[in-house]
């Protein structure tokens, strides 16, 4: 074999590993998933294997599906819009540290410590209705009788900030640090005052970033049913809880896979789109 023929099959060697992984415990899966959809469940509770479009018919036409998939991406952009409006300052401060950069970042890693589930499951302890904060509004006396803060919709969205806005402040921070801060001092020293240095060249300088944070942001807002089961109530059921509703109790794996795919769908396209224009290489950035 030449040189120049062990040179090419190099990256696909190294690569091996990762694309066996990733076909045997994502693909395949998929794969599985999408033959599921097109099965169909009997009313004697057995799947009847064969190529139906039931499931795909009832999950795309069906108003009670249609409303529940608007209702999570209407709760997961007020989630990532939080997250950039309260992330950016973190990120802006961190990235602008001198000393104590370091002992920041590991401040905001901290909560990737702590099991998703238990973050959750907190806040119960902090708005439920002998919690700490109505425990604290009885003792002051500005309350008389604790307030039921809980199983709402403002408690889901404050789940999931909880859970994102880490994400959205990394990804903001790796782009403001690879930022040259000489360029503030430029604009400044050209008559520009820090507030139009900041509009004019971090700001836009920072915007991959903040569109690699909003896409995680989103993306995983969306794609949650922790959240919702745990601090949401009856009506603050989101997409994937009605998957996890449909394999796990009523035990329709056609349904099940089929509303999961069509929820895949959606958020696979808005991936596709920020590729399209930003790229995933700020989202890696981010992530690593």
């Amino acid at each position: 074999m030449s040189v120049e023929a062990r040179e090419k099959r190099q990256p696909w060697i190294l690569l091996s590993p990762a694309l066996t992984a990733i076909t045997l415990l994502l693909f395949i899966p998929l794969l599985f998933i999408l033959v599921y959809s097109f099965w169909l469940r009997t009313a004697t509770g057995a799947d009847e294997v064969g190529f139906y479009l039931d499931n795909w018919r009832e999950a795309l036409t069906d108003a009670f599906y249609r409303d529940i998939l608007l209702h999570t991406l209407r709760i997961a952009a007020i989630t990532t819009l939080l997250c950039a409006v309260m992330g950016y300052p973190a990120a802006y401060f961190i990235a602008r540290s001198k000393g104590n950069k370091p002992v920041l970042l590991l401040l905001l890693m901290l909560p990737f410590w702590i099991s998703y589930i238990i973050r959750t499951m907190s806040w119960i302890n902090i708005l439920g209705v002998s919690g700490a904060l109505n425990t604290f509004l009885l003792w002051i006396g500005i309350i008389n009788e604790p307030m039921q803060m809980l199983y709402n919709e403002a408690t889901v969205i404050l789940g999931l900030v909880h859970f994102l806005l880490p994400f959205m402040v990394l990804n903001v921070f790796v782009s403001l640090d690879g930022i040259d801060e000489t360029l503030e001092d430029a604009a400044n020293s050209l008559g520009a005052t820090r507030w139009q240095s900041f509009l004019q060249v971090t700001l836009p300088l920072s915007l991959p970033g903040l569109a690699a944070g909003g896409l995680l942001c989103f993306v995983l807002g969306a794609g949650t049913y922790i959240t919702p089961l745990v601090l949401g109530g009856t009506s603050d059921a989101m997409f994937a809880n009605l998957v996890f509703e449909a394999i796990i109790t009523q035990l329709n794996w056609p349904l099940g896979s089929a509303l999961s795919l069509m929820l895949l769908a959606v958020l696979g396209v808005l991936v596709m789109i920020y590729n399209r224009y930003l790229g995933m290489a700020q989202l890696m950035k981010g992530l690593g």
